[in-house]
């Protein structure tokens, strides 16, 4: 890649200089710009703000700025952010692109063959500080190596000032209201390696956790702004249970009827059991889990830590203590069956989890970006095709034939559905009607189809989590 220059440049702390884009976040208001806005402007810059997931293109914050960071946390974002870093080019040839976030760099050799400039990841914030300072000292930044950084920050309060109200962002539905919810990270990393995870191919089993007054300021701005409820975005917020439950005390003492959410393990679920309550009695309304499958193969492959019989179990934890659980799956594997495909439909009807599981989660197929740790063990690979790198993919396919038909069709399903708003019972009956006809079966049972006017669980209005 040719290195691009500039001349008579600005310095780089005059307003607009920098700008940092956000591309999708889970319908939630960016960190992906909040924290590192606020780690710039403690080093002196102003940068200006673009989120893409709610905002129109801005051509003048375009051409304004001298360099981009544009954050890519997932895969729906770097896919995003990827055409928005190429309309840059397009519209000021002459900024320097940087990205970041875990997709940045498992991913990194695509995107310093030709669109970025730098590409930076983990703790990244002082990094893409260090690298603004290196560029407002010189007019040309050469393509440079990823960069991962974990060292230990010391956080300063996420800048949310310029960013769009909470209002245009995910909210919470709950008891036939609805209420913005504000978006807080406690800790970031994890102690765990999950193969299919983005997170251990960047963290390596470390986690690293916000200071406790940064985010109890960060939930007070949040419900000054309007904020009803909490997500906490950790990557599990169970790394730390003692962390995450002093934080939680002192949230509830400040504001008794604030509510929130967080992700947690299915192993932590079980190991933290006698902490559940008290997550119910300081506002937990539900928690997510990623249980992938219900086939202790498919856990086994993945490294998951837990297996069938402890689903059952984490459930009857969870919601004795009166938490709804949200569990999140990837049913589609290379390992995965037709009759575990079945039998996981079956368990959502028969736990009684219709209204839990977002039909979404009954469409995911296996995503094996470059970098993943999946590629390092020998179960996969006699199913990997060739990488997909434009798709920041492997390719794969299943050795019954008749599940790739069946993940093509389901997901055809469920978006119908969710774009005419069916309730989640029908979509559920249809799906098994599915699996029973590539099984070569007659499906007659049918769901149980809930009363339309059944109290629904606690959700927010983002049924997304990749």
């Amino acid at each position: 890649m040719t290195t691009r220059t500039a001349t008579h440049h600005p310095d780089l702390r005059e307003s607009g200089s920098i700008l940092l884009v956000s591309c999708y976040e889970l319908g939630h208001q960016p960190l992906g710009i909040a924290w590192p806005k606020a780690f710039l402007e403690r080093a002196g810059y102003a940068p200006d703000s673009l989120d893409l997931a709610v905002e129109p293109w801005d051509d003048t914050k375009i051409r304004r700025a001298r360099i981009a960071g544009v954050a890519v946390p997932m895969h729906t974002a770097l896919r995003v952010g990827v055409r928005a870093a190429e309309r840059i080019r397009r519209t000021n040839p002459q900024c320097r692109i940087v990205f970041y976030g875990l997709y940045a760099l498992l991913n990194a050799e695509y995107l310093l063959g030709g669109l970025a400039d730098a590409v930076l990841g983990g703790e990244f914030e002082g990094s893409l500080v260090a690298l603004i300072e290196q560029l407002n000292d010189r007019e040309d930044l050469r393509p440079t190596r990823p960069s991962t950084s974990l060292e230990r920050l010391v956080f300063p309060m996420p800048s949310r000032a310029s960013l769009p109200s909470l209002t245009r962002y995910v909210r919470l539905l709950h008891k036939g209201a609805s209420v913005p919810a504000g978006y807080v990270e406690a800790s970031r990393g994890c102690l765990h390696r999950c193969l299919h995870c983005p997170i251990p191919p960047v963290y390596n089993g470390r986690f690293f956790v916000v200071a406790r007054d940064v985010v109890l300021e960060d939930v007070r701005r949040l419900v000054a702004a309007g904020a009803g409820h909490i997500t906490f975005g950790d990557p599990d917020f169970l790394n730390g249970p003692g962390h995450a439950l002093q934080l939680v005390r002192a949230m509830h003492a400040e504001f008794p009827n604030l509510t929130y959410d967080f992700t947690a393990k299915i192993e932590h679920l079980l190991r933290h059991r006698d902490l559940v309550p008290e997550f119910a009695a300081t506002g937990c309304l539900f928690v997510v889990s990623a249980v992938e499958s219900l086939s202790d193969v498919v856990l086994a492959n993945l490294e998951k830590g837990h297996t069938r019989a402890d689903v059952p179990v984490a459930l009857a934890i969870v919601h004795g203590a009166g938490i709804s659980l949200r569990p999140s799956f990837v049913p589609f594997t290379p390992w995965a069956t037709l009759d575990d495909y079945r039998e996981l439909l079956d368990f959502v009807e028969g736990a009684d989890l219709i209204d839990h599981v977002d039909p979404v989660q009954l469409t995911i197929r296996l995503l094996i970006p470059p970098g993943s740790a999946l590629l390092s063990r020998a179960a996969i690979q006699p199913f990997l095709g060739p990488l997909d790198e434009a798709g920041f993919t492997y390719r794969w396919a299943h050795p019954d034939p008749r599940m790739d038909e069946l993940q093509r069709d389901v997901t055809a399903v469920v978006a119908v559905a969710a774009d005419a708003k069916q309730d989640p019972a029908v979509t559920l009956d249809r799906l098994r009607s599915l699996a029973a006809e590539r099984a070569g079966r007659r499906f007659t049972a049918g769901v149980r189809l809930p009363a339309p006017e059944r109290p629904i669980p606690a959700r927010l209005t983002e049924p997304w989590f990749c």
